[in-house]
């Protein structure tokens, strides 16, 4: 009976021990399974139904009441489609940004917070607000298209490669975007974009054209056009892609070698109202000073 004690208190006390060490690997687990729960739940609502902002909403909702010309509505989608702005509403937002900024800009100029009331510079601070938008527009549109011509070069040295390497075109340039995309996300948005119109049953030209109409680059729509004749000929679409790269190599040097020789004429203006004026006083203000010291005791005295 002795010796069954202690051998009872070792069974008693590993199953203790055990059973805290089920119960703690239990709670570990359902912990993290809440959490990973909680996150995949959040991530599947901001994907599928993402909460519009009531901002978004006003907007949308003055936008659509503005007549609205399809010539306009033409030339602005293309401008949004250039900045990077694909969603239909988009459009609808910019016309209800614009006037939100006309009301603002109105009512800053009109009320008497800075200066005062008037009712010609509450009109032209309205008409300012209304063109600020297609200002801004336009400025996204423009950096949005350096980035991409920044991108252009290695995307086409990529293009090479993957293509000699026995790549089909279309392939090609799915891998490219795919490869691309941290260093030229609006590049690999583009090129993947065309593989999806591709895949959509769209003709490759068309996909093609659509590309350079998106990017209103110049080089773009180069490219488009000798990827075209290239499969319209049935040329070699690797050896046409080498020498378009350095071509567009070349341009890219000239381009840099171009923005070099404008340093010299655009530092004129920096250097005669910054830097000029601030010499002068440093060089010449204690000769003035001196100077005027001098000359006025003799003048005093001379009377």
């Amino acid at each position: 009976m002795e010796m069954l004690l202690p051998l009872f208190a070792f069974v008693l006390a590993t199953g203790l021990v055990a059973f805290a060490g089920m119960r703690l690997a239990t709670n570990r687990g359902t912990v993290i399974e809440r959490r990973l729960q909680e996150v995949t739940e959040s991530y599947g609502r901001d994907i599928s139904a993402p909460k519009e902002s009531q901002l978004k909403a006003v907007l949308k909702r003055l936008g659509a009441r503005v007549p609205q010309s399809p010539k306009e509505m033409g030339k602005l989608r293309l401008r949004l489609t250039q900045a990077g702005y694909r969603n239909p509403e988009a459009i609808t937002i910019f016309f209800g940004a614009r006037i939100v900024f006309a009301i603002m800009a109105f009512l800053f100029c009109a009320t008497p917070i800075v200066i005062r009331p008037n009712v010609m510079l509450g009109l032209g601070g309205s008409v300012l607000g209304y063109v600020l938008p297609g200002i801004v527009l336009a400025r996204r549109a423009k950096a949005r298209q350096h980035r991409i011509q920044l991108g252009l070069a290695d995307a086409l040295d990529l293009l090479v490669v993957s293509v000699e390497a026995g790549l089909g075109l279309d392939q090609a340039l799915l891998r490219v975007g795919q490869e691309i995309q941290l260093a030229h996300p609006d590049l690999s948005d583009e090129l993947k974009l065309v593989t999806l119109e591709l895949r959509a049953g769209k003709a490759r030209s068309e996909a093609l054209r659509n590309l350079g109409e998106r990017t209103g680059l110049e080089d773009v729509m180069s490219l488009v056009t000798m990827l075209v004749q290239t499969d319209k000929f049935g040329t070699s679409v690797a050896q046409s892609l080498r020498v378009h790269s350095d071509v567009l190599r070349t341009k890219r040097r000239q381009r840099a070698e171009e923005a070099a020789a404008k340093t010299g004429v655009k530092m004129v203006f920096p250097l005669v109202f910054c830097i000029f004026p601030a010499i002068w006083v440093v060089t010449i203000g204690p000769a003035a000073i001196k100077f005027v010291q001098v000359l006025f005791p003799m003048a005093e005295r001379a009377k």
